[in-house]
């Protein structure tokens, strides 16, 4: 945690009609990927080339544990807002969402390829993960990366330098 974080304004998130929405978007989001995996998608794959076959396994892969961990943060925040956790808890590394993609804007030889579906579902996999560790930033380090202005940090260096 840093210095930032106020636990009351994450527990007036976890209680807001925002985090209700959110919730009800990010799981419909794990069934509906989960659907099309297991059913249209397990199809489609198989008269895929294989390169492509192997891009489907790849950013199908890369989806489903991204929304497992958007999946789970909100099921953190709402056993805190049911008081089934501590804040402390919830704002500790272990249950934080921070992206862990090696290069997260890399794709897999063959992804041209991929079903629309697919494709579909992994850019609003994709926006409704960064939506949500933004707010997991803003929420857990008090919104220090949305005050910090490099601009301003520079001329604040330069004032300085020209004082002495």
């Amino acid at each position: 945690m840093r210095s930032g974080f106020d636990p009351q304004r994450a527990l007036d998130f976890a209680r807001s009609e925002l985090f209700d929405r959110t919730f009800k978007e990010g799981m419909a989001m794990v069934e509906e990927t989960a659907a099309y995996l297991d059913g249209p998608g397990r199809a489609a794959s198989k008269r895929l080339s294989r390169a492509a076959a192997l891009a489907y396994a790849g950013e199908s892969m890369r989806l489903t544990t991204r929304l497992m961990q958007v999946a789970s943060w909100l099921l953190v925040q709402r056993a805190v807002r049911d008081g089934e956790i501590q804040m402390a808890e919830a704002a500790s590394e272990k249950y934080r969402l921070i992206a862990r993609d090696a290069q997260p804007g890399a794709t897999f030889a063959g992804s041209d390829d991929l079903p629309e579906a697919l494709k579909s579902l992994i850019i609003r996999g994709g926006a409704i993960y960064e939506r949500v560790r933004r707010l997991d930033e803003s929420m857990y380090e008090g919104g220090a990366a949305e005050t910090a202005n490099p601009v301003s940090d520079q001329l604040a260096k330069l004032q300085a330098a020209f004082k002495r």
